[in-house]
């Protein structure tokens, strides 16, 4: 098609795979009306130059679904359209080298399995009888997935454009596209060099120019171009058509099998960023200039690997930039500042694998105008204000394309671009031996480091080296007094004559109480999965105040904001940056807090679930009383400049009470213990309030309408299909860091979401929902079962927990 319409309901910016991905799945949604306009031709991008090798194991189950979905797409795709695809399942292998990365991939294996993944463990001697061409010395062990495969990019896109085209949609290609129209915050038309075009709704699926496009309406697309590269070798004896891809994280490299020959690429640990001045116009089919001496360093691992390489003819060094994203997981989802604008990109070198799944998902969001299944390791709003600085997103995004292949560490933090964001209490916190993670670009202290010991983390998966400290911290929160700070939380504030009446609305919980009272709710999909999880505090009648996670900021704000119903005097604001949070915790707090407060802090004058404003000093403090680690204690809400002080009064203060300062790994822990949930863990888009045990937090007993009422009511008719669950182990010798396998009578019905050691009972602990398709899951059914836990490949015997595992009146562990 060379004529370029003048409307369209959809149109899709890019005709790489991705593009042509979700034009393909919109035309099956029924979406016909799409036009996909490509500045080039289609693949010319980073499409043509990709490697294609398909994996599907990533450490969410639903992006794993996602990449699963693809595989079963390619499989089809020839027979759907007439196109060959060049797509085979000859399987992948991956190796182990050293102890670690044998536990690692032991871990993956259970992951896979958890997942749905059929997967195998093999020994030196299998692996190497699969791939016969390599140096297997220096195996400890290898694990092959045999549905993974390798496709040819730009035959499985041509395929996928072919049967959008069959189905309605336009296509037009050398239109490059020079603007976007907006009105009143929503999308409206694209302008390009051929004419407008308008439309409801507008795909970034621009590749490495995606960033530069979403600039054009002021989306931030925090995606950078940096340089790979991978050798194709002559045909090599010994290479069959039919040779597994082979992953070889500790040389960092990979291979797979092309026309008799190898493909042979890898990630550098120094990469090398493209295009900081921005991409040279005309850059259509176009490769970077071949760095012999920047792949010289994967070369030599390679010839290690496979010393056939030494006598194979070197066909190309293929050297194509593509996008990367500093968190190392693609972007899917509408822009959360502008509506109808809509961004697949940033795929990190793994388009090939996520094309057909994440190309489904986006178009099933468009057509629904919200997710139908829990996509949050790749939703755009999983982003905020700094990943539009392209200087910080190109620092942390090197920082990740060199861990494409290290190891994977439980709680491993990134190093890069830091600090960005920082609480008042930073340098405070930092003296006293703060060990700081970092989340959303937040510096939050995860651990402190006793005197004479750095705050540094030593990663393991036996021993990392803040065990100690944490449950030190843990115990004096448990038996004493802790002070936390959580500055990082979101905040935000609801305000006019209707704010009451909209929250009803989105809140799952009543809301309707009088100022002073705090409620703890979750925010509701459609389906009655969990989108917020989060605490209401009323200020006045028209007036809340609303905490939530560090994280899921821009989430949120969004949720919210969006579903607000139109027409009611209900405004939104973030006041985050307003108000600093210490935590006080523990059965201590109230005679620390009342040392530098003359207000009644008794149980009788200030109860749960109430909010006040105190005075400490010369200044007043938002008090807030509840608690996420299951003791005694007040959030302090404060504002920024009084952070330091009150923060000094309390420490002073606490010093005859044994006060420590306690960091988000003993929160986690306590938290753990007591069963409260965290989002997106244990609730989250995917799970209702009835699956997660939050049926209390519900006002189904009232007459109030809700996002999500209808789909609970659905459940409490039908019953549940599965149920979240405590499991706890009394093995010492085994630890549980999540997405291990939950096993009801051998068989495996669900996995991990959280875990980690509950140090006032001395047990590791674990909650994972019990999954049963056709068969309702009730409390008669779980303590029917008898259950393991599937660690590292291995099944060790666990026990089911109702309940708290502390009990809240007196320590008292729970058999």
């Amino acid at each position: 098609m060379t004529s370029l319409p003048t409307q369209a309901r959809c149109v899709v910016i890019g005709g790489g795979i991705i593009g042509s991905s979700v034009a393909y799945h919109l035309t099956k949604l029924g979406w016909t009306d799409t036009l996909v306009v490509e500045r080039g031709q289609l693949t010319c991008g980073s499409t043509f130059h990709a490697a294609g090798l398909v994996g599907q194991l990533r450490s969410s189950a639903n992006i794993t679904q996602l990449l699963k979905y693809s595989v079963e797409l390619y499989d089809n795709l020839e027979e759907d359209t007439g196109q060959a695809t060049g797509w085979k399942q000859n399987g992948g292998l991956r190796l182990a080298c050293n102890a670690d990365r044998w536990i690692e991939l032991k871990r993956q294996a259970t992951t896979a399995r958890s997942f749905g993944l059929p997967v195998e463990l093999l020994s030196p001697s299998e692996a190497q009888a699969l791939w016969p061409l390599m140096d297997a010395s220096d195996l400890v062990g290898a694990a092959v997935l045999p549905t993974d495969g390798q496709a040819n990019p730009s035959d499985v896109t041509m395929a996928l454009a072919k049967g959008a085209r069959q189905r309605g949609v336009r296509i037009v290609e050398n239109c490059a596209v020079t603007g976007i129209e907006t009105h009143e915050g929503r999308v409206s038309a694209v302008l390009t060099e051929q004419g407008r075009i308008a439309c409801e709704v507008v795909v970034n699926c621009a590749g490495q120019w995606a960033r530069e496009l979403g600039a054009m309406v002021g989306v931030a697309v925090p995606v950078c171009s940096v340089e790979h590269q991978y050798m194709i070798t002559e045909e090599i004896p010994g290479i069959t058509r039919d040779l597994p891809t082979l992953r070889d994280p500790d040389r960092l490299i990979y291979f797979k099998e092309e026309v008799g020959g190898l493909v042979m690429g890898g990630y550098e640990a120094n990469p090398i960023a493209w295009a900081k001045q921005g991409i040279p116009r005309g850059f259509i089919f176009s490769l970077l200039s071949s760095n012999f001496e920047h792949f010289e360093g994967l070369m030599e691992q390679a010839l290690i690997r496979v010393p056939a390489l030494a006598d194979a003819g070197v066909r190309q060094l293929i050297n194509g930039p593509e996008a990367f994203t500093p968190d190392g997981s693609f972007i899917l989802g509408e822009a959360p500042s502008l509506k109808g604008f809509y961004v697949g990109a940033g795929f990190n070198a793994y388009g090939i694998a996520a094309a057909g799944g994440a190309g489904r998902a986006l178009a099933e969001w468009i057509v629904a105008g919200e997710p139908t299944m829990d996509l949050w390791p790749v939703d755009i709003r999983r982003f905020h204000e700094h990943h539009g600085d392209i200087e910080w997103v190109r620092e942390r995004t090197l920082e990740l394309y060199a861990k494409h292949y290290t190891m994977s560490w439980p709680l491993e933090e990134h190093d890069s671009a830091r600090p960005r964001r920082v609480s008042p209490l930073y340098s405070r916190l930092q003296a006293a031996g703060a060990c700081f993670g970092e989340k959303l670009g937040w510096e939050r202290p995860n651990w402190f480091a006793p005197p004479g010991t750095k705050p540094v983390d030593r990663y393991s998966f036996s021993e990392p080296n803040w065990e100690q400290a944490v449950r030190r911290e843990h115990l004096a929160c448990r038996e004493s007094v802790a002070i936390f700070d959580q500055s990082s939380f979101a905040k935000f504030e609801m305000s006019g004559a209707d704010a009451e009446q909209a929250l009803s609305w989105i809140c799952a919980n009543d809301v309707t109480a009088p100022p002073g009272k705090l409620v703890y709710t979750q925010m509701l999909n459609r389906r009655g999965g969990i989108e917020c999880d989060l605490t209401v505090a009323r200020l006045a009648q028209d007036r809340f105040y609303l905490v939530t996670g560090t994280g899921f900021s821009t989430h949120d704000f969004h949720w919210i904001r969006s579903n607000i119903p139109a027409g009611l005097d209900a405004h939104l604001s973030d006041v985050t940056g307003d108000y600093a949070v210490l935590a006080l915790m523990g059965p201590k707090a109230r005679q620390v807090l009342s040392a530098i407060c003359d207000d009644d802090l008794s149980n009788e004058a200030f109860g749960f679930a109430q909010q006040r404003e105190i005075g400490v000093t010369d200044f007043s403090v938002r008090a807030l009383r509840l608690t996420y680690v299951g003791e005694l204690g007040w959030e302090l809400h404060v504002p920024t400049a009084q952070a330091g002080k009150l923060y000094d009064l309390l420490m002073q203060a606490g010093a005859a009470f044994g006060i420590v300062n306690a960091g988000y790994r003993a929160i986690e822990t306590l938290r753990l213990e007591k069963g409260y949930r965290a989002w997106p863990g244990e609730v989250g888009p995917d799970h209702t309030p009835l699956e997660a045990g939050l049926s209390w937090a519900v006002k189904l007993k009232t007459e109030q309408a809700f996002v999500g009422r209808e789909a609970l009511e659905k459940q409490r008719v039908n019953g549940l299909n599965k149920k979240l669950a405590c499991f706890v182990i009394d093995d010492p010798k085994q630890r549980l860091w999540g997405r291990e396998t939950i096993l009801r009578n051998g068989e495996p019905v669900g996995w991990l979401s959280s875990a980690g050691f509950a140090h006032s009972a001395g047990v590791w602990i674990g909650y994972g929902y019990v999954r049963q398709p056709d068969i309702k899951v009730d409390r008669a059914f779980l303590e029917a079962g008898s259950y393991e836990l599937e660690i590292a490949t291995e099944s060790v015997p666990a026990r089911l927990v109702f309940g708290a595992l502390i009990d809240p009146l007196g320590l008292r562990v729970r058999s």
